[in-house]
């Protein structure tokens, strides 16, 4: 069995997340009381057991803008008692006239690799999360993610179809920092004109070499474990990007919310299955060890 590097999970402490506390708020992903309460770092581990789950990846989970520090503090600390997970892709606000004080705070903690800040906007409220469709091209975005070049990061870059060709500006803009785009590109109109808008613009975006993508959150707008769907954007996307710049991330726990991680798993090893096993490797393992600098 071909082993797996989760490069995109959440742990939750309730305590510290804004979002988790309060009113009901509404989410891209929909209805999420199953999930609004802690998700520890050893739930998630029972959740991957026998999934052939090596290595993981945290990704920032949106914790208060001026707590961006504490939230990689406290994983750091998790990482450090109970060696998961193996990486961390923190947050930083990239529309500030300089990040670089940021990125040095995250700095201190060992297992930082990358930084997000999504950039997300579509035009149902429901889905948006940016105050501007256009901030990949924003002079100040653009030149604080070219700043992660001297910290060796890269940025998880989170885009809706129609703004890819803004986000390939956003790569073209910084060579030197690798992007890693967020649930494949969001595919969330399957009509055949939202289907080819989503093509046209992975494919502009699998022009930038800079620029990987992540195989993660494909129930996000399905509410479902769908192989049939994981399958076809798996394919898609593999034939545009090519096996070595995809990886694979399971979102967990929020695609907890309608399947196992065991189910989710076997649907993306199952659309795998038409590729070599150099390829499979790479989408699994390789990719997310390279992007992420998992060494150990």
């Amino acid at each position: 069995m071909i082993p797996i590097v989760d490069a995109h999970h959440h742990i939750w402490r309730q305590a510290d997340l804004a979002w988790l506390m309060g009113p009901m708020q509404p989410r891209i992903f929909g209805p999420y009381e199953a999930i609004r309460r802690d998700y520890p770092i050893e739930e998630f581990r029972s959740d991957l057991s026998e999934s052939g789950v090596v290595k993981s990846v945290y990704v920032q989970t949106n914790w208060p803008k001026d707590r961006y520090e504490d939230e990689a503090v406290w994983v750091q600390r998790t990482a450090d008692a109970t060696g998961w997970p193996h990486a961390i892709v923190a947050y930083a606000d990239f529309s500030v006239e300089d990040v670089r004080p940021q990125l040095d705070r995250l700095a201190r903690h060992k297992l930082v690799r990358g930084v997000r800040m999504q950039l997300h906007w579509h035009k149902n409220p429901l889905y948006r999360f940016a105050e501007w469709p256009d901030l990949p091209l924003d002079p100040k975005i653009q030149r604080n993610v070219a700043r992660l070049a001297d910290y060796n990061w890269s940025f998880d870059l989170q885009v809706f179809a129609s703004q890819m060709p803004d986000a390939a500006s956003l790569a073209e803009a910084c060579p030197a920092v690798t992007l890693v785009l967020q649930h494949a590109g969001m595919l969330e109109d399957l009509s055949q004109a939202g289907r080819s808008e989503w093509r046209a613009g992975m494919v502009r975006l699998g022009a930038c070499p800079n620029v990987v993508c992540k195989l993660s959150g494909l129930g996000t707008f399905l509410h479902r474990n769908d192989p049939a769907h994981i399958a076809e954007v798996l394919r898609e996307t593999v034939s545009i990007f090519g096996a070595e710049r995809c990886l694979f991330g399971s979102n967990f726990p929020i695609e907890k919310l309608w399947t196992s991680y065991g189910d989710l798993v076997g649907a993306h090893r199952r659309a795998l299955e038409g590729l070599s096993p150099q390829q499979q490797r790479a989408v699994l393992h390789d990719t997310a060890m390279r992007v992420y600098q998992i060494t150990n």
